[in-house]
């Protein structure tokens, strides 16, 4: 890509950032209050609250392929915004839904609007990315949804008492308008082919189904993996609440330093796969799958499942955005039709995992059901390589230089592995001067987001800073997700203001990013 193309650093990029962190706090949430809601509020049973989510997930399935032909066809930005539209006319319908046919119409709009929505979004973030291979974009964008996710659930956690389930899919779908707004802003424009998607050779124009055919082998790769990761959460929050008597606060607290972990690290993991490759990141990270999935079944207290946790989620914080950048980098210029498979592949696992799980779990046991994930994994791990290697990619010590691409007489696309010169940094460097002051910049939007998040705590008497501050300790009966939460965030408020103020202290230059 040229030095002039967008990332998630300029105005473009952050727009859609912030728009995914909108879109993503409530869709996050609706995943783990929808049987909540239809429970209580429509009286549905098991079954009835079980085919409500899958008619949401088969619409979403249905519709992401043709997302993708969308994304590649016209402004992914705007497909996106139309997305973020059903969304919010998704989460109106759960307000106002008081019948389950109402209930139906809003989960069908919900799964064609995360369609649309997280497949253009991803094609964009593909298309636009500076990067080699745009692993650092679609780590950014990763890390942008962990923390809707984030705020979402403090917002869910604080308000549902209070204000019930309507007052929340209001909000929910403010947040989505919100999305939509941000990607409608600025000149629209079509998405531009990417060199040797068309191109002619021997055997004529790039045949559309080559690009499908060689993304296969990673598409069953990541579907397989992806169900034995669903199937394997689901049973793990039975384990922890029937077997372990652990209480959803208790059970919270298990996975919060995992989700920090996953929330802060994607951004920064694409240093290590520059390091390493993508293959060797991919294989890595499936190993710890596996190796988290064993360590399962053999051990049993909270914060053992917790450490666990927390590592295996530092490596899917590695895995997902080069899974995603390797099967843009594939897509033969149609990123969009790339990601719309992807998205299908690995939601059709998800979908199919807890169940394929919950039937082995009961009929074969807890062990088992652990260690056929662990399998899962490893099998992954043994045939990512080839995975990987069928895709024909450029060399990926020649990520940064510019590749060669001839034809081959299928019409195909094949490296010459000839790298030229290496460009120009596509982010010049910051002298010291010039990146104190933006450290400092940042460092001034953290610290206004930290004062109103503590601010809202203190409302909700669940400031783990002022509850120190005024009475020396939290009271037992004020304990809770929100009161730890709130400690971890003083945490990491404390060390970004040491760090970003170290630059002020001592001045040093930024390095630029080629």
């Amino acid at each position: 890509m040229s030095a002039g193309t967008k990332t998630p650093t300029d105005p473009a990029g952050r727009r859609v950032l912030s728009a995914a962190l909108f879109a993503s706090a409530p869709a996050e949430v609706l995943d783990f209050l929808l049987p909540l809601w239809a429970g209580s509020t429509l009286n549905a049973g098991a079954s009835v609250v079980g085919a409500l989510i899958a008619f949401e997930a088969v619409l979403s399935l249905i519709v992401r392929p043709l997302a993708g032909e969308l994304a590649d066809r016209f402004d992914q930005r705007r497909v996106a915004a139309a997305g973020a539209g059903l969304y919010a006319l998704s989460f109106a319908g759960y307000a106002l839904a008081d019948s389950l046919p109402v209930a139906f119409a809003a989960a069908g709009l919900g799964g064609a609007g995360g369609a649309l929505f997280w497949v253009a979004l991803r094609a964009w973030t593909g298309q636009e990315a500076r990067d080699g291979d745009g692993t650092a974009a679609y780590g950014k964008l990763l890390s942008a949804e962990g923390q809707g996710a984030f705020v979402g659930y403090l917002v869910a956690f604080s308000l549902l008492e209070r204000t019930g389930y309507p007052a929340l899919f209001w909000l929910g779908a403010a947040a989505c308008v919100l999305a939509a707004a941000l990607l409608l802003r600025g000149p629209g424009r079509r998405p531009a082919a990417r060199p040797g998607a068309y191109a002619a050779g021997a055997g004529g124009l790039f045949r559309r189904g080559a690009a499908e055919r060689r993304l296969l082998p990673l598409m069953v790769v990541s579907a397989v993996t992806a169900a034995a990761e669903a199937g394997l959460w689901m049973l793990l929050l039975l384990r922890l609440q029937g077997d372990l008597g652990l209480s959803p606060n208790e059970i919270a607290m298990v996975f919060a330093p995992g989700f920090v972990v996953f929330v802060l690290l994607p951004e920064h993991t694409h240093h290590l796969t520059d390091r390493l490759g993508r293959t060797p990141t991919m294989v890595a990270s499936f190993a710890a799958g596996a190796l988290f999935a064993a360590g399962l079944a053999v051990v049993s207290t909270p914060p053992a499942i917790a450490v666990f946790w927390t590592v295996a989620a530092a490596c899917f914080a590695a895995q997902i955005p080069v899974e995603q950048a390797t099967v843009a980098a594939a897509s033969g210029g149609r990123i969009g039709r790339g990601m719309g498979l992807y998205e299908t592949a690995r939601l059709a696992g998800v979908v199919a995992g807890p169940l394929v799980m919950g039937v082995l779990y009961e009929e074969l046991g807890w062990v088992a059901a652990c260690a056929a994930a662990a399998a899962t994994s490893a099998v992954g791990a043994v045939v990512v390589p080839f995975a990987v290697r069928v895709l024909r990619l450029p060399r990926e010590e020649n990520n940064a230089a510019t590749q060669s691409v001839h034809m081959t007489e299928d019409g195909e696309d094949m490296d010459t592995s000839k790298p030229e010169p290496a460009q120009p940094s596509a982010e010049p460097a910051l002298g010291p001067k010039e990146h104190a002051r933006k450290e400092r910049r940042d460092w001034y939007i953290h610290t206004v987001a930290f004062a109103l998040g503590q601010l809202v705590l203190w409302a909700l008497d669940s400031s783990w800073l002022v509850w120190q501050i005024t009475d020396g300790s939290v009271p037992d009966d004020q304990r809770g997700p929100l009161v730890w939460l709130g400690r971890i965030w003083l945490t990491i408020w404390v060390i970004d203001t040491i760090w970003s103020w170290s630059y002020t202290i001592w001045p040093r230059e930024k390095k630029a990013k080629s």
